[in-house]
């Protein structure tokens, strides 16, 4: 009975539109930030290695290494600073946490990128 009523509170700040993506993906994060009086987008670009919670709960965690050293983000993904998510490839995970690429440096990092099979069908007439 209670969880009913906490959804649907919860229902007016849950985005509309959310962007497909899953483990292993590289994915850029653009996010507004505030200073001060000014207001700017920002990009954070990386591979998405864990994705947990549901409704408006959910967050995802996407690392990048930067000057030899690895930066992990974790952004919520109904927050309303989250301007916009744009996959840029779609790499192969079978694990639902990529945490072992923490332990990883330079081409180890890399996952296989996901290749989308279209079948051709041949007509004979």
């Amino acid at each position: 009975m209670i969880s009913h009523l906490i959804d649907k509170v919860e229902e007016k700040y849950l985005k509309k539109q959310t962007p497909q993506f899953q483990i292993g993906d590289t994915v850029d994060v653009f996010v507004k930030i505030v200073e001060g009086t000014k207001e700017r987008v920002q990009a954070f670009n990386g591979v998405v290695i864990s994705r947990k919670g549901n409704g408006i709960n959910e967050v995802f965690t996407v690392r990048r290494i930067v000057h030899n050293e690895g930066v992990e983000r974790i952004f919520r993904l109904h927050a309303p600073s989250i301007i916009g998510i744009d996959v840029k490839r779609s790499g192969h995970a079978r694990r639902s946490k990529l945490y072992f690429l923490r332990g990883r440096k330079g081409k180890a990092v890399n996952l296989r990128e996901k290749w989308m099979e279209t079948k051709q069908t041949t007509t004979q007439e």
